[in-house]
């Protein structure tokens, strides 16, 4: 079933979902994020969440207090970042602003089409359900962010080629690019806190059982059981699939903007080019507390190093 025979099937009657792309993301109106939800409201807008893969909502009156009820409304919270600190008085927040990471690296990463994308801590075994980002200081231009549909890319390939990754496993763990260097107190900071985790390649959706090419591109590094000329190979043609632009939407954001994507089926890339300008950028994230993925052989990930995700 595609995405708009899904959405046309359960078309919600407490907000109205409109359509951003074929594939992938739709913006809700209709409801104030400001106020507490109806079970009618919560249940309408993670039917869309679940449908679209990325979901967005404007002109929300939000300060983090009202963004983190919010949040609780989908599930449990994590604790904001299981590396970098948190928000001092809301620790479920993980402050995404411009240059948090100034000095902390240096140098020119590699660039391949991937470079960047990433799904959400896929280190951990139990990576967060959801990501939740709200926009509040907004650049005039600049800082989009764009999302790709995991499910969609792993539909696209070719039967043969589904019933190869079908079974696979890839290792995920927390490193930086190639030509890129950090700081001690950054490779301190990752060394405490390091995680490591065996997930499936295609990973099976615990809600509507579709599959997806769960590929992270940043974190990914080893396909289990591959020599190392085949995995190279692999994992280059696995995650220039993942980030085809026909999978992928782009979201300009506007203050009072709030995006919700699914991790269990979903990559996004985030801006650089606002490093470029003088424009401040201040957006705040919460996660939701994730299950363990599994297979499509049943299979669930397997942890190599470190502990769960905490919540908050």
């Amino acid at each position: 079933m595609s995405a708009t025979e899904a959405h046309v099937e359960s078309a919600p009657k407490s907000i109205t979902v409109s359509p951003l792309a074929v594939d992938i993301g739709a913006e809700i109106s209709g409801v104030d994020l400001s106020q507490p939800l109806s079970e009618e409201q919560r249940t309408e807008i993670w039917d869309a969440f679940n449908t679209w893969k990325v979901i967005f909502f404007r002109d929300q009156k939000l300060d983090k207090a009202s963004f983190v009820a919010m949040s609780r409304h989908f599930g449990e919270l994590n604790r904001g970042h299981n590396i970098h600190t948190p928000d001092p008085d809301h620790p479920e927040i993980y402050q995404v602003v411009r240059g948090r990471q100034k000095g902390r690296l240096t140098g020119v990463p590699a660039f391949d089409p991937w470079t960047g994308w990433h799904t959400d801590l896929t280190p951990a075994i139990n990576p967060p359900t959801a990501s939740i980002l709200w926009g509040d200081v907004v650049p005039p231009y600049g800082g989009d962010t764009q999302w790709t549909n995991l499910a969609a890319a792993y539909d696209a390939l070719s039967p043969t080629m589904q019933g190869i990754i079908d079974d696979l496993r890839g290792v995920h763990t927390y490193m930086t690019y190639a030509g890129v260097t950090m700081t001690q107190d950054l490779r301190d900071r990752i060394a405490a806190n390091q995680k490591t985790t065996e997930h499936p390649i295609v990973r099976v959706h615990p809600e509507t059982g579709r599959r997806a090419l769960w590929v992270s591109p940043k974190f990914l590094q080893e396909i289990v059981g591959l020599s190392p000329t085949e995995n190279e190979a692999m994992l280059a043609m696995l995650k220039s699939h993942a980030v085809r632009p026909e999978f992928t939407l782009r979201f300009k954001w506007t203050s009072g903007s709030v995006a919700m994507w699914d991790n269990r089926s979903t990559a996004h890339l985030a801006p650089i080019d606002i490093q470029r300008t003088d424009y401040d950028r201040q957006l705040y994230r919460t996660t939701l507390v994730g299950d363990i993925p599994y297979g499509v052989d049943g299979q669930k990930s397997k942890s190599l190093e470190g502990t769960p995700l905490l919540a908050a």
